[in-house]
């Protein structure tokens, strides 16, 4: 569904109704498209978000490599006195 800003301001609440509904809602601008209004699909309960984060932190793990320490990283911007060259 497309609908002018104008339009939209006096029926925001109808609007948002129909994207929890799972409809889109195109907002236009002197009939050009410019923004979407859309569900927000959550995760779930407490429990399903503490899994998902988890699994992420699993995945992230396996693929961090070892670097340059961050205590030394910028070491070459700063002289023997230790100010900046």
């Amino acid at each position: 569904m497309q609908i002018s800003v104008s339009d939209a301001k006096a029926q925001l609440t109808d609007l948002m109704r129909r994207a929890e509904a799972g409809d889109e809602v195109v907002l236009t601008r002197h009939g050009q498209p410019v923004a979407r209004l859309v569900a927000i699909k959550s995760v779930g309960d407490r429990a399903a978000r503490r899994r998902v984060m988890e699994m992420l932190r699993r995945l992230a793990s396996q693929k961090a490599v070892e670097g340059a320490s961050a205590a030394r990283s910028q070491d070459f911007l700063y002289n023997d006195d230790g100010l900046p060259e």
